[in-house]
C-alpha cells in the first residue's frame, strides 16, 4: 500500500496551481477589457466567455475530488485533483478540451467527468450520490453568480457587451447544469441515482457509459430536440430575470470568427 493511500492531502496537495491562477487572470483582464471596451471587443468575449467556462470546469471537478475526500477517498489529493489543475485530472480531454468544442460548436455546456474517485473507500449510498451531485451544483452557483447581477440590473449602467458576455456564460452553466443532471450513462445524473440500482443493472449499463456524452450531444444536434432544450434553459434564466436575447447577443459577439 503507498503512502498516498494511507494519509490526508497534505498542504502542497491542496495548493492551488498556476494553471488555475492564470486561467483567473485571463477572466479577470478580458472581463475588463469588455468593461471598458478596450480592443477588439468581439474577441475579448471570446477570451472571457473561455475562461470562464474553463474555471467553472476546474471547479466542477474540485467539487466532485473534495466531496469524495470527505467522503472517504484521501487517495485524491496524491493524484492533484484538490489543486485546481486541469492538466491533472484522469482525462484532460474528456474534462475540458471536449466541452470547449463543444461550446464553439454548439454553444452547448456539457462539462465531461473525468476525476477517477476510487468508490471502494466510500462507505454509503448517499455519500456516492453527493459525490455526483457536486459537479452539476458548482454550475447551477456558477450560473447564479453571473445570471443575478444581470437579471436584477445592477449593471444597466454598463457596458452592454459584458452584459450579453455574462448571460451567455450564464446560458452554458444552466445548459451544464441541466444536462449532467440527466440519468445518463457516464453523465453525473446518472452517477446520482446508480448507487440506488440492482448490480445487474450496473453492470449491464456499465459499457455504454464512455459514450454517453457523446450521444447527448448528437441527439442535442437535432433540431426539434435543441429547440425543447433551450426553451428549458432560457426559462431557467428568465426565472433570474435574463432574457435570452442578451445571451444570443453574447453567442454572436462570443462567434468572433463568423463576422
Amino acid at each position: 500500500m503507498s503512502f498516498a493511500t494511507t494519509r490526508s492531502p497534505n498542504s502542497e496537495e491542496r495548493r492551488i496551481s498556476p494553471v488555475f491562477w492564470v486561467l483567473l487572470a485571463i477572466l479577470g483582464t478580458s472581463g475588463w477589457a469588455v468593461w471598458t471596451g478596450f480592443g477588439t471587443v468581439d474577441f475579448g468575449v471570446f477570451l472571457f466567455v473561455v475562461a470562464g467556462w474553463m474555471v467553472s470546469l476546474c471547479l466542477h471537478e474540485y467539487a466532485h475530488a473534495r466531496t469524495a475526500l470527505h467522503g472517504g477517498d484521501i487517495t485524491v489529493g496524491a493524484k492533484g485533483y484538490l489543486t485546481l489543475n486541469p492538466f491533472r485530472y484522469a482525462n484532460a480531454v474528456l474534462s475540458f478540451v471536449l466541452p470547449v468544442v463543444f461550446v464553439v460548436l454548439g454553444g452547448i455546456g456539457l462539462p465531461g467527468g473525468a476525476v477517477f474517485i476510487e468508490r471502494h473507500r466510500i462507505q454509503g449510498r448517499l455519500k456516492h450520490s453527493l459525490i455526483s451531485a457536486a459537479g452539476p451544483l458548482v454550475n447551477l452557483l456558477c450560473a447564479v453568480v453571473v445570471l443575478v447581477p444581470v437579471g436584477a440590473g445592477w449593471l444597466d449602467s454598463q457596458a452592454p457587451e459584458f452584459q450579453a458576455a455574462l448571460s451567455f456564460l450564464g446560458m452554458l452553466q444552466v445548459s451544464a447544469a441541466l444536462l449532467n443532471l440527466l440519468p445518463v450513462p457516464g453523465l453525473d445524473g446518472y452517477g446520482i441515482v446508480e448507487p440506488w440500482l440492482s448490480p445487474q443493472t450496473r453492470r449491464a449499463v456499465a459499457p455504454f457509459a464512455p459514450y454517453g456524452m457523446m450521444a447527448v450531444f448528437v441527439v442535442l444536434w437535432q433540431s426539434q430536440v435543441n429547440v425543447w432544450f433551450f426553451n428549458l434553459v432560457y426559462d431557467v434564466m428568465g426565472f433570474f430575470g435574463v432574457s435570452s436575447s442578451y445571451a444570443a447577443v453574447g453567442s454572436y459577439l462570443f462567434r468572433f470568427w463568423t463576422h
